[in-house]
């Protein structure tokens, strides 16, 4: 096959992205996320919580050894893992609220994709100079000592930020000031370091070679959020009526009226998409809305008022076309969708508070033993075995005191016990053996099937909790 008849190549090599500086309202409020959403994740796992002696003290930890998760004063059981699948649901629905009220806001604001590539554009302005001089690096062919000394330094920042961010990580899943002097000292278990290793990694690639790509090829969202958005949906976008023909375009050059756009290309270059926005919606475009600060300076220095390049919805676009201002932005927010959206937010974060108010310290489980049903004693009693598992949720141990509803027929007893009393340790669950006894003759030892209900009871606070069961005795 010869070179002009092989088929088009499906894979373009990528071209580094250089974005710009840019100053203006929309980057000074990137600037406050990503120092608010990274200092939220680095310095979390440090907050100290004070529990009681026998609890961790970290605020926020996932002990998995233990099987519990912490968060302040909440503590989430195993048995409790619909709080966390509330919490996913909250996010997924405030996933949509935002899309649909504002297109991919969260892309270009709170993504943790967009946050630390924000970051590692920073480090990267800082060492190698703005635009021109990054592109001026990038197309050097002579990897002289200048531009060896500044890609290292560059890289090695930006490993050592990716190192910060492993280590962050891990620090969630562990006591944080233990588990760092474990690190330095190599005693730190294997999967400690080799999580730490990973996140590096995936971090210094991820933020400094695969940026845009990440957000195009390897996220899905691009992709679904056309399911969220609608004609009213606010979306960064270009006043094509008012900014064409532009300054250099071939109507103009034939006389036409020039409209705003100068074709400055300051939009273009401080894209970190590398997108134009000009040329309409694009499935790159992460809603950042740097070209709208750009573009509004241009419009300052120009003497052309702002807003050639903002925030718009598509069902506008027939009324400014025709002189009319756009509608207020609370009627573009406030539709259908959105409290749809807010208001199955709010349902289920409202069942998740009232769920953890009215959980209970304690709780048990009755299981009966089946094998054998019943036991008939030398006396001639009827005898059944329970498994009972009490949780005690408390932060100090408790004393649990077992007993029956009120029914004279039945009798029970716990195995290895004196009384009817269990000592569970603080936050365990305890598992104790329990008889239960129908003397004979009574009527629970006649009858197949028998219910009663079997009662636990904090002996300090009297807080009680109880399971339905049933007693087998002989069938008459």
């Amino acid at each position: 096959m010869t070179q002009a008849s092989q088929p088009p190549s499906l894979y373009a090599a990528r071209e580094p992205i250089f974005p710009r500086r840019v100053s203006g309202k929309f980057r000074n409020l990137k600037w406050i996320i990503m120092a608010v959403t990274l200092g939220i994740y680095y310095l979390t796992p440090w907050i100290r919580w004070d529990r009681g002696p026998s609890l961790p003290d970290q605020a926020v930890l996932l002990d998995m050894a233990n099987r519990r998760f912490y968060f302040f004063w909440i503590e989430i059981w195993p048995h409790e893992f619909y709080f966390v699948a509330g919490l996913l649901i909250m996010a997924g629905l405030g996933l949509f609220l935002f899309t649909s009220a504002l297109g991919r806001v969260w892309c270009g604001y709170t993504c943790p994709q967009t946050v630390w590539t924000d970051l590692f554009i920073l480090v990267e302005r800082w060492i190698e100079g703005d635009r021109n001089a990054r592109l001026r690096l990038h197309r050097q062919k002579k990897w002289d000592l200048r531009k060896v000394r500044l890609r290292l330094t560059k890289w090695i920042v930006w490993l050592l930020i990716g190192l910060a961010t492993g280590g962050a990580w891990v620090f969630y899943f562990a006591d944080a000031p233990t588990l760092a002097r474990d690190l330095v000292s190599g005693q730190a278990a294997p999967i400690a370091y080799t999580t730490i290793g990973v996140l590096t990694l995936t971090t210094f690639v991820f933020g400094g070679f695969m940026r845009e790509q990440i957000c195009i090829y390897a996220c899905p969202w691009p992709r679904i959020q056309a399911a969220m958005m609608d004609e009213d949906t606010l979306v960064v976008g270009y006043r094509d009526w008012r900014g064409e023909p532009r300054k250099h375009s071939a109507e103009v050059k034939l006389g036409a009226e020039q409209g705003d756009c100068i074709d400055c290309m300051a939009c273009v270059n401080v894209c970190p998409m590398g997108i134009d926005i000009r040329e309409g919606q694009q499935m790159e475009c992460i809603t950042c809305a740097l070209c709208i600060d750009a573009c509004d300076d241009i419009m300052d220095k120009t003497g052309k008022p702002r807003g050639l390049i903002d925030y718009m919805a598509l069902s506008d676009e027939p009324r400014e076309r025709s002189g009319k201002p756009p509608r207020p932005i609370w009627q573009h927010v406030l539709r259908p969708r959105t409290i749809m959206y807010t208001a199955l937010w709010s349902l289920v974060g409202i069942g998740l508070v009232f769920a953890l108010f009215i959980r209970a310290d304690i709780e048990m489980t009755v299981a009966p033993v089946r094998n054998p049903t019943f036991v008939t004693l030398s006396d001639g009693s009827i005898r059944n075995t329970y498994d009972v598992r009490m949780r005690n949720k408390n932060g100090e141990a408790r004393e649990f005191i077992l007993s029956l509803t009120e029914d004279d027929d039945l009798v029970v007893q716990l195995e290895g016990q004196e009384g009817q009393t269990v000592d569970v340790p603080a936050n365990t669950t305890s598992l104790q053996r329990v008889y239960v006894i129908a003397p004979l003759g009574t009527e629970p030892a006649m009858q197949e099937s028998s219910p009663f209900r079997l009662w636990v009871e904090d002996s300090k606070t009297g807080e009680r909790a109880y399971r339905d069961t049933t007693f087998n005795g002989k069938e008459s």
